[in-house]
C-alpha cells in the first residue's frame, strides 16, 4: 500500500467522529470493537509505512552524502589541476599547462554532474522528510485515538452493564407492583377472619343450644313442683 494511501486512511480515521458513529450504531459495543480493530490494523500498516519511508530517507541521505563528497572531491581535483596548469604555464610549459587545464575542465564537468545529483537528493530528502513527519504525526494520533477508544469502550460497556442491571431491577419492581402481594395478603387475611367469625358463630350456636336445654330442664322442674303442690292442696294437708 502506497504512502499517500496510508496517509489518506490515517487522516480519515483521525478525523472520524466516533460519537456520531456510535449514535448511528445498533450495537455500540460491537461498533467500538470493530473501530478498535480498524485502528489497530491501520496503526500496524502506518508503522510499516513509517519504517519504509525512514529507510528510504536514510538511503537518500547516504546517497546525498556520497554525491556531496564526490562533488567536493572533484572540485578539489579541478582546483589542483588548475593550479598545476598555472604553475606550468608560468614556467613556460604551455603544452603541459593546457593538459592540466583540460583535466581541470573534466573535473569541473564531473563536479557539475554530482552537483545536479546533490540538488536532486536535497529535493527528494525534503519531500521524503515531509511525508515521514506526516506519517509519524498521524501514527501518534492514531495511537492516542485508539487509547481513547479503548477507554471509551470500557466505559460504555460498564455503563451498559449497569443500565441492564438497573432495568432488571426496575422490571422486577414493576412485576411486583403488578402482582400486588398486599392484595393477596388482604384476601388471605379476609379468609382467616371469615373462618374466625364462623368459629365464633358456631360457638354461639352451640352455647344457645345448651342454654335452651337448661331452660327446658328448669321449666320441667317448675312443672313438677307445681304438680306436687297441687296434689298437696287436693289432699288437704
Amino acid at each position: 500500500m502506497g504512502q499517500q494511501t496510508i496517509l489518506g486512511r490515517v487522516s480519515q480515521l483521525v478525523r472520524a467522529n466516533v460519537n456520531a458513529l456510535l449514535d448511528e450504531a445498533e450495537d455500540p459495543e460491537k461498533m467500538l470493537d470493530q473501530l478498535i480493530r480498524d485502528f489497530t490494523n491501520n496503526i500496524r500498516e502506518a508503522e510499516e509505512a513509517v519504517a519504509m519511508t525512514i529507510g528510504n530517507l536514510r538511503l537518500m541521505e547516504d546517497d546525498f552524502r556520497e554525491a556531496k563528497d564526490a562533488h567536493d572531491e572533484w572540485g578539489s581535483k579541478a582546483l589542483a589541476a588548475s593550479r598545476k596548469a598555472d604553475e606550468l604555464r608560468s614556467g613556460g610549459k604551455a603544452a603541459e599547462a593546457d593538459k592540466f587545464d583540460g583535466l581541470a575542465k573534466v573535473a569541473l564537468g564531473r563536479q557539475i554532474s554530482f552537483e545536479d545529483q546533490v540538488k536532486t537528493f536535497e529535493r527528494q530528502i525534503g519531500q521524503q522528510t515531509e511525508v515521514t513527519d506526516k506519517l509519524k504525526d498521524g501514527l501518534n494520533k492514531l495511537r492516542f485515538k485508539r487509547e481513547e477508544l479503548v477507554q471509551k469502550r470500557d466505559e460504555l460497556v460498564s455503563r451498559a452493564k449497569m443500565a441492564r442491571a438497573q432495568r432488571q431491577v426496575s422490571e422486577a419492581v414493576r412485576d411486583v407492583s403488578v402482582m400486588d402481594p398486599t392484595s393477596e395478603l388482604s384476601r388471605f387475611e379476609g379468609k382467616i377472619r371469615r373462618e374466625e367469625a364462623m368459629a365464633r358463630g358456631l360457638e354461639e350456636v352451640a352455647a344457645s343450644s345448651l342454654d335452651d336445654q337448661f331452660d327446658q330442664l328448669e321449666s320441667a322442674e317448675d312443672e313438677l313442683e307445681i304438680d306436687s303442690r297441687l296434689a298437696q292442696l287436693k289432699s288437704g294437708s
